[in-house]
């Protein structure tokens, strides 16, 4: 009976051994892929990649370095910029989501827990390049000459509810009113 016990638990172990050593083969898989990626993630040359990157900006930062991806430069009002790298064929929906992500992983990297409401970012502010507005989001950034290390800017508009268009920011009267007395008269 004592001989049983003494097979059983020499085939428990050869199983223990068979897996992994008791540990679960894909957390061992995970926890050394884990160190690698921090390790190359810490090499200055890879410092543009996230800390937890997915395939498709592996894929945009991989077209950057080969030439088929651009690097465009986004300045906010208060003169502030960053960058979001995409592809040559990317849309205006493509930077608005890009510019949505480099954001929120900025405010994250401050350990800040404000949400922005990318709803009204988007109905009060556009974007632009030499003042040309990237209203349409189907439209292809290349066709407004956009190019690597392009910039485009933020800039607020008022959209007309009847022509569902964009039209110029209405200045307020109190500000015209003021512009007026303000000038010397002759």
């Amino acid at each position: 009976m004592a001989s049983i016990y003494k097979h059983e638990e020499r085939g428990r172990i050869s199983n223990r051994k068979r897996r992994g050593g008791g540990y679960n083969t894909n957390t061992v898989k995970k926890a050394r892929l884990q160190s690698t990626l921090s390790a190359l993630l810490e090499d200055l040359i890879l410092a543009d990649v996230p800390k937890k990157p997915t395939l498709t900006e592996v894929d945009t930062l991989i077209s950057l370095e080969l030439g088929s991806g651009m690097r465009l430069s986004v300045a906010k009002m208060d003169v502030n910029s960053f960058d979001v790298a995409l592809l040559n064929s990317a849309t205006v929906k493509d930077l608005k989501l890009a510019i949505q992500k480099k954001t929120n992983e900025m405010e994250q990297s401050k350990m800040s827990h404000r949400r922005i409401s990318w709803r009204h970012v988007w109905a009060n502010f556009g974007l632009s390049h030499h003042n040309d507005k990237l209203i349409d989001d189907s439209a292809v950034l290349q066709d407004f000459g956009i190019r690597n290390n392009s910039q485009v800017h933020f800039v607020p508009y008022v959209m007309s509810k009847a022509y569902r268009k964009h039209s110029r920011r209405k200045k307020h009267r109190f500000f015209h009113g003021l512009s007026k007395c303000s000038q010397p008269t002759n």
